[in-house]
């Protein structure tokens, strides 16, 4: 049985681990396959605002090193009121049945013996007053970590500073642009502070940098630092799909990607001249190929768009775009989509399907089955065509 400690308004975990609020779901799976041994039976049910413990029998807790529930303790209302000290009084939901008990970043939530104690319950009972103590002898249900003071005004907190782990994050990347199309980004990012001693690391670092098409390999590890990883293209799969004269040129070295996993951003460098060919943005949802591989990338795209009796305007794609939406703003594409098809070998099969590739203005959505943007792929300006072309496909 798993013993932890709860940490109100921060966390749930014990010395080799914790789960903390704000944490990157990356982090969390990780903590998960390297204690598998530990943790049995797993099943993911992501909440970026709370921390929720459904189930007090499989699990020891404890609050300053002192357990209010275990195998032979149990957490009743007397229980908790020892443990935790004063707080306002419950309040009552007649809907779910349940007292709910709240101090700051902690919430309980006590189920009623029988349904016939209900009614002397009810908050308009008896002026109130009655909803003002919770019954005797009642034990907590659920138990919720969040940010604040109320379970129900509680918003995703920032990710804390022990969850950088020395990395660099995006709050927001913008997307730069020109009279053609795209030309750049602008990306706010985020870091804890360095510098001798421990106070030095105690607050965030935030500042903007911009990578350009047509940048050097060189400007860009001084401008965002090394890669996590460098990936070689060794070969074009979509080499078919290409004009004639590229189909009779073999390639003599390989482009080459800087992969960011935590600004979820990829770019491409041309192997013959090392500049910037290719941003790709991805948005990390769940149900693609390449989920949790990723940070989400939090990014504006102005889009142009063309009213039939006014000027060009520019509207907004967001990470939370659905395709449907940029369809009704720009019309549907000319071409029909390419479909793409990822698996890890030629013998396995992707769980998740296919998805559909769209070109407009010098970029190519990748649409999920659900309509959800999958990635953004930006190229610039110097093509010999302005239609898709498979081969600027998401790798």
């Amino acid at each position: 049985m798993l013993d932890l400690e709860v940490v109100p308004e921060r966390s749930l975990g014990n010395e080799q681990w914790e789960f903390t609020l704000g944490m990157p779901l990356a982090q969390a799976v990780a903590i998960l396959q390297k204690h598998c041994r530990i943790i049995k039976n797993v099943q993911v049910l992501y909440s970026e605002q709370v921390i929720e413990v459904y189930d007090l029998t499989k699990v020891k807790l404890k609050y300053c090193g002192v357990h209010f529930n275990s195998q032979a303790i149990a957490p009743t209302i007397e229980q908790i009121d020892q443990s935790f000290g004063a707080t306002h009084p419950g309040v009552y939901n007649s809907a779910e049945q349940l007292f709910h008990l709240n101090f700051r970043g902690l919430s309980f939530s006590f189920q009623l013996d029988s349904w016939a104690e209900t009614p002397k319950y009810e908050p308009n009972f008896a002026h109130g007053l009655a909803s003002l103590q919770i019954p005797h002898g009642a034990t907590v249900k659920r138990m919720y970590i969040y940010n604040g003071n109320s379970l129900q005004d509680t918003k995703a907190p920032l990710m804390p500073l022990s969850c950088f782990l020395g990395n660099v994050y995006a709050e927001n990347v913008d997307v730069l642009r020109d009279g053609t199309g795209p030309s750049g980004l602008r990306l706010r990012l985020l870091t804890a502070g360095c510098g001798p001693g421990l106070l030095a690391d105690a607050k965030m670092r935030v500042f903007e940098r911009c990578v350009y098409f047509g940048d050097s390999c060189q400007d860009v590890l001084s401008t965002l630092g090394s890669p996590h990883k460098v990936f070689y293209k060794s070969e074009d799969k979509m080499k078919i799909h290409s004009p004639s004269p590229h189909k009779q040129v073999p390639s003599k070295c390989n482009d080459y990607f800087f992969n960011y996993f935590t600004l979820g951003v990829d770019i491409l460098f041309d192997a013959n001249t090392h500049k910037v060919k290719k941003f790709v943005l991805h948005t990390n949802y769940p149900g693609h190929y390449n989920f949790n591989i990723y940070h989400r990338c939090e990014f504006k795209i102005p889009l142009a768009v063309k009213r039939e009796s006014a000027d060009s305007q520019t509207e907004t794609c967001t990470t939370y775009s659905k395709w449907d939406s940029i369809q009704d703003l720009l019309g549907h594409p000319v071409e029909k989509p390419v479909v793409l098809h990822r698996s890890s070998s030629p013998n396995n099969t992707n769980p998740f399907g296919s998805t559909f590739c769209f070109g407009l203005q010098r970029m190519i959505f990748e649409v999920m089955q659900n309509n959800h943007i999958a990635s953004v792929t930006l190229y610039g300006p110097a093509r010999p065509s302005s239609q898709l072309r498979t081969s600027d496909l998401p790798q």
